[in-house]
């Protein structure tokens, strides 16, 4: 956006006056205005009506008052075009344009959309193809739809592709907080990383929620990404929609492994920010951050007046990598008056009914539980339904206790029911005002605090050491024709580069198998060794039976090399062979990996880390990560990998040399940031033995032009 259309955005977000430009929907806009308390001038602009609702309507915007800040177009297409254009001659602010048909319905739409951005010139656009904007602080609703939700003087603000998730989000019985609600649509001007921009400025808004289809400019929505970051305004991300990773890639095992999903995981990652599965927790977990301040660790006080309840908690919290202190003999010791004699004093801890609603006795509890030893604390509290509430103010003694208690030591705090529909809106409510998030489901509740102690830990190492830049060319965005190079050329590339390759020879000639000079490498190479076929038309040997191992001696190779012969070219007859590779046989590996390195359209070059060999695509136990990245991240994202116990050594087994591991991927790095032609590297598998990572296969794919 340019610097006149940000300010013009600023105009649109918090509009001395609202023009509305349509019939049926500007009805619904006034509507929404009127519900919100929108008090400001409203100009209806429709030549077929003299009022809407209570307001008098102009013929044409020619006819407006002043030029106005905020302005919701809902017209037909051309129409909408020619009155952004008048808007913008006249210096209005911005529009919601609610219109469809645009970019989203192909080549046509395209040109359309074209020229309504140039109409728009510097005014803000939100859209096209959107319900556009609500602003719960300011109390405007450019919206075509009966809204709800709720500012409490603070809240989150949330940005979605889709206009009814966004619709249905208003109306949900979570009690998240609102700030702000921004569909966006086609994002033809304003997009993504420039709302979240423009929303981390804004003192009312404590965390941020959105729902991706895809993004259009990886660098911007990075850096606001970042910035969100810095201000300590989490970033909840409900991603929806993938798409079929690059055709080049269905020839090499990373295809299967990590798709445009895993890409865009790895990514969130690079940047602290939260990823929810469904519409459920991307409430709670949002609903969390936005309530709660920052944990500064793992650890999690439960209370509970169920026996049922605490094991639910420790399971959850188990399961999830939450911690759950054991009270010390101290504490111990200073519990057990406070506690009736059928309570156990543990952690999620069971307090018992013969103290239930009773503040003066499980206020000591509670302030005993979390003044110490305690990131985060979590009351479970099941409230009767409507009309059998007699015991309902039992619940809100304990609740209000708790309250009391965690706001004394600053501890991050929720009151969390088993099941979802299990605390009523006034408790909710109150428990906001307290800053106590009302939490729906142990499950969710238990996810939202993981997040936001791991997003806690993730902020303070990500601004200590920010992610370097992008891998990003500008030739990456286009078409890539590639071709792929045999073994043997791969292998020198990377030898070259300081890789570990095993010594080889290439045999073009069965004569060859007898000559002095093959012989005496062989003898340097020693017994066994490797046959395989060199070809570029052959990245994966053993389907063809193109790759022979374990062989003992001289007679076994000269079998090894007619039989490979014979197998390709009964099952790969159009493969050109250039010849047959005698390698040395590494036989002392603690585990095998598999590495590639591919650059991507959108987000630069991609490492994908799996176990390798056989195990590749039978466990799928893989891991993707944007590069560049330092050691410790690379060390980081090995240790995810199930075969990291391998090398770490399993059960008292010799270990690998991770470090070993880590230099080559750092090299492989360098090499796709020096080398713009090489479009992928492929290594199956990455031998680790106790001293190296060797390089017993790889593919390399480089851009034909």
């Amino acid at each position: 956006m340019t610097p006149e259309q940000k300010a013009n955005l600023k105009r649109l977000f918090k509009p001395r006056h609202v023009a509305v430009i349509g019939g049926t929907d500007a009805v619904t806009v006034a509507t929404e205005c009127r519900r919100i308390g929108y008090t400001g001038p409203f100009w209806p602009v429709n030549p077929k009506r003299e009022h809407i609702g209570e307001h008098r309507c102009y013929a044409s915007v020619d006819d407006l008052p002043e030029p106005p800040d905020a302005c919701f177009v809902a017209v037909p297409i051309d129409a909408a075009i020619e009155t952004m254009a008048k808007l913008n001659a006249m210096g209005a602010g911005g529009a919601v344009v609610y219109t469809a048909g645009f970019g989203e319905v192909g080549a046509e739409g395209a040109k359309k959309e074209a020229q309504l951005i140039e109409a728009a010139g510097d005014m803000a656009l939100i859209g096209p193809n959107c319900y556009g904007l609500i602003n719960y602080v300011d109390r405007v609703a450019l919206w075509p739809f009966a809204h709800g939700g709720n500012f409490p003087g603070y809240g989150a603000a949330v940005i979605t592709q889709s206009g009814m998730l966004s619709s249905d989000l208003t109306m949900s019985m979570r009690s998240l907080p609102l700030a702000y609600m921004m569909s966006i649509g086609n994002q033809a001007m304003m997009r993504i990383e420039d709302c979240i921009d423009t929303l981390v400025d804004r003192e009312e808004v404590h965390a941020i929620g959105i729902h991706i289809e895809g993004l259009k400019d990886i660098k911007a929505f990075e850096a606001a990404a970042m910035k969100a970051l810095a201000a300590d305004k989490p970033i909840v991300v409900l991603k929806t929609g993938t798409s079929a990773i690059g055709a080049e890639l269905t020839i090499s095992h990373t295809g299967s492994l990590s798709g445009t999903d895993d890409v865009y995981q790895a990514f969130f990652d690079r940047l602290g920010i939260i990823r929810a599965k469904e519409p459920g927790d991307f409430l709670e977990i949002l609903k969390y951050l936005t309530v709660t301040n920052r944990p500064k660790g793992y650890r999690v006080t439960g209370f509970t007046c169920s026996g049922g309840g605490a094991t639910m908690l420790a399971d959850y919290g188990e399961e999830l990598g939450l911690e759950y202190p054991r009270p010390d003999a101290r504490r111990q010791a200073d519990l057990l008056p406070l506690l009736p004699h059928t309570a156990t004093v543990s952690n999620p801890l069971d307090y018992t009914t013969p103290i239930w609603g009773m503040p003066e006795k499980t206020e000591p509890v509670f302030d005993t539980m979390v003044k110490s030893d305690t990131d985060m604390a979590v009351l479970i509290q099941d409230y009767p339904a409507p009309g059998l509430d007699e015991s309902r103010v039992y619940y809100y003694n304990d609740a209000m206790a708790f309250v009391r208690a965690t706001r004394r030591y600053n501890i991050p705090a929720a009151v969390c029911c088993t099941i979802a529909e299990n605390l009523d809106q006034d408790i909710r409510d109150e428990l906001i005002q307290a800053g106590v998030a009302p939490m729906q489901g142990i499950g969710d509740c238990m996810k939202a605090m993981k997040a936001a102690a791991q997003y806690a830990s993730t902020r303070q190492s990500l601004l200590a050491a920010p992610p370097a830049q992008l891998m990003i060319t500008p030739d990456d965005n286009k078409p890539a024709d590639t071709v792929m190079l045999d073994e043997k050329e791969s292998k020198s590339l990377l030898a070259q580069a300081g890789l570990h390759v095993p010594r080889s020879v290439l045999i073009t000639h069965p004569d060859q198998l007898s000559d002095h000079a093959v012989l005496a490498v062989l003898g340097e190479m020693g017994f066994p060794v490797v046959a395989k076929a060199v070809s570029p038309d052959m990245p994966h040997k053993t389907e063809y039976g193109a790759i022979k191992l374990g062989l003992a001696d001289q007679q076994a190779v000269v079998a090894a090399y007619h039989d490979i012969h014979h197998n390709c070219a009964r099952l790969a007859p159009d493969a050109h062979i250039e010849g047959i590779m005698i390698e040395e046989y590494v036989t002392n590996a603690v585990s095998e990996l598999m590495i590639s390195i591919r650059r991507d359209a959108q987000f630069g070059c991609i490492l994908t880390i799996a176990s390798g060999g056989i195990l590749v695509e039978l466990v799928k136990d893989a891991v993707t990560v944007i590069l560049p990245h330092d050691d410790t991240r690379i060390h980081h994202a090995l240790n995810q990998l199930a075969a990291a116990k391998l090398i770490n050594g399993y059960r008292g087994q010799s270990a690998g040399n991770m470090d070993a591991v880590v230099n080559t991927i750092r090299i492989l790095s360098d090499l796709m940031a020096d080398q713009q032609a090489l479009h992928m590297i492929e290594i199956n598998p990455l031998i680790v033995t106790d001293k190296a990572a060797i390089i017993a296969d790889a593919v390399i794919h480089r851009l034909t032009a």
